[in-house]
């Protein structure tokens, strides 16, 4: 008599596998927002002495409170996403979509596009009740919502036509490729893939973007002499200034650089412009222009063309397996291609491994923002940077409390009083 017991099958050891990564990363997010939420609670009533002169205390509450609320919703989005992952996959959402359009269609190209168009569907309206709350509770509670619902609607018919209009038939290449190609498809697809973004690098600032927003040309004659004058004393060249009609959504202000190479231009939220003085829109412009001084523009392309290519090379060797499939509860077409089920699972798979690796691409994102904001105290001010950087921290409600574990995990900029405790400093010793 024999009493061992079975093998586990490569499928079922997948699934296994995928299902202990999934909640791993459930409860190592619950437990860093549940940090995150009671630490800003922990320290709500009092200002951090180190500012105490020049933030509120009414202020200080509105940003702890606004964090709060965003971490008690990112609790419930956690918890919804993880149940549509589950449902999608080990609970067979994906195979009973496929299976009934396979149905209604012949197994080709055709029903491989419609899958994705399917699917991308029914996320994004299964998505919406929360992104409406967002939107029309949460931001409108805090005074930073200013969509109407008019508006919002016309956002979304215009981001469905784009949608259509683009992402279709880059989805139809995408699949016709994989399919077309050979054995190194993804090494074909991945260079195509990474023209497309270049692309849109190029075409976004003057033919997308102002589909959905008015962009001025800065018409402070002050202002535009200085932010020339300091970009060409840094050795830089913008194809013009312009001011976007941020207000007409939301009360956050912000600046930032679009485009690449010839198209590239200068943005300026009117938010942003209303706030600040113009020495303080001056330090701001210098720590964008600090990121190009040096090169993190074009190291975090570099990083994501690596990033893309090692992972089309895994989706080339992973959509051959058929454990991949069955793991994840997927029957594959048996006379059709299973390269839209591949996509599919594949991007349900990666953000499993973002979890865990994210923590270093936060961390060289928080070190890149050090070196944009010592290049910007020296070219301009560090007092002016300092003084707009607390008044966009102080506008966005930004806690100035967060919890420090789950800085090193999640937050892409340093917190306010290690980024401006380092410029005072800085400024204190020139």
């Amino acid at each position: 008599m024999n009493d061992a017991s079975p093998a586990l099958t490569p499928s079922t050891l997948f699934a296994l596998v995928f299902a202990a990564a999934l909640m791993c990363s459930l409860l190592l997010k619950f437990w860093l927002a549940s940090r995150q939420i009671r630490h800003v609670a922990m320290h709500r009533n009092a200002v951090p002495s180190d500012f105490a002169d020049r933030i509120s205390l009414a202020a200080h509450q509105k940003a702890a409170d606004y964090t709060i609320a965003q971490g008690r919703l990112g609790l419930l989005e956690l918890a919804w996403g993880t149940v549509l992952t589950l449902g999608w996959t080990l609970l067979g959402g994906l195979s009973t979509l496929n299976q009934a359009l396979a149905q209604w269609i012949q197994p080709g190209l055709a029903q491989q596009v419609a899958l994705l168009a399917a699917f991308a569907s029914i996320g994004a309206t299964i998505d919406l009740p929360l992104t409406l709350y967002r939107t029309f509770v949460l931001e409108q509670r805090f005074g930073f919502n200013k969509t109407s619902l008019s508006l919002w609607l016309k956002d979304l018919a215009k981001s469905t036509v784009l949608a259509l209009l683009i992402g279709l038939p880059v989805a139809t290449l995408v699949l016709w490729m994989m399919a077309a190609t050979g054995s190194f498809w993804w090494l074909w697809t991945w260079g195509v893939w990474m023209g497309f973004n270049l692309l849109v690098l190029l075409i976004y600032p003057t033919l997308i973007a102002p589909w959905f927003n008015q962009f001025k040309p800065l018409d402070d004659p002050d202002l535009k002499t200085r932010v020339t004058e300091l970009m060409a004393r840094c050795g830089f060249q913008s194809k013009g200034f312009y001011v976007m009609d941020g207000s007409k959504r939301s009360a956050h202000a912000n600046a930032y650089f679009t485009g690449f190479g010839a198209s590239k231009r200068v943005v300026f939220y009117d938010t942003l412009l209303a706030q600040l003085s113009a020495p303080e829109v001056d330090a701001v412009l210098a720590h964008e222009l600090g990121h190009f001084k040096h090169r993190h523009i074009l190291k975090r392309i570099g990083t994501m063309f690596a990033m893309s290519l090692a992972g089309f090379a895994a989706l080339g060797w992973i959509s051959q397996q058929s454990w991949f499939y069955t793991g994840l509860g997927v029957l594959p077409n048996l006379t059709g291609a299973n390269d839209a089920l591949a996509l599919l699972l594949f991007m349900m798979v990666m953000p499993l491994v973002g979890t865990f690796i994210g923590p270093l691409f936060a961390q060289l994102s928080r070190k890149h923002e050090f070196e944009a904001d010592a290049f910007a105290v020296a070219q301009t001010s560090g007092r002016d940077l300092s003084s707009a950087l607390l008044k966009l921290y102080e506008d966005n409600a930004s806690t100035l409390t967060p919890d420090p574990v789950y800085v090193k995990f999640y937050y892409s900029h340093p917190p306010a009083s290690e980024r401006l405790g380092r410029m005072l400093l800085s400024t204190s010793k020139s």
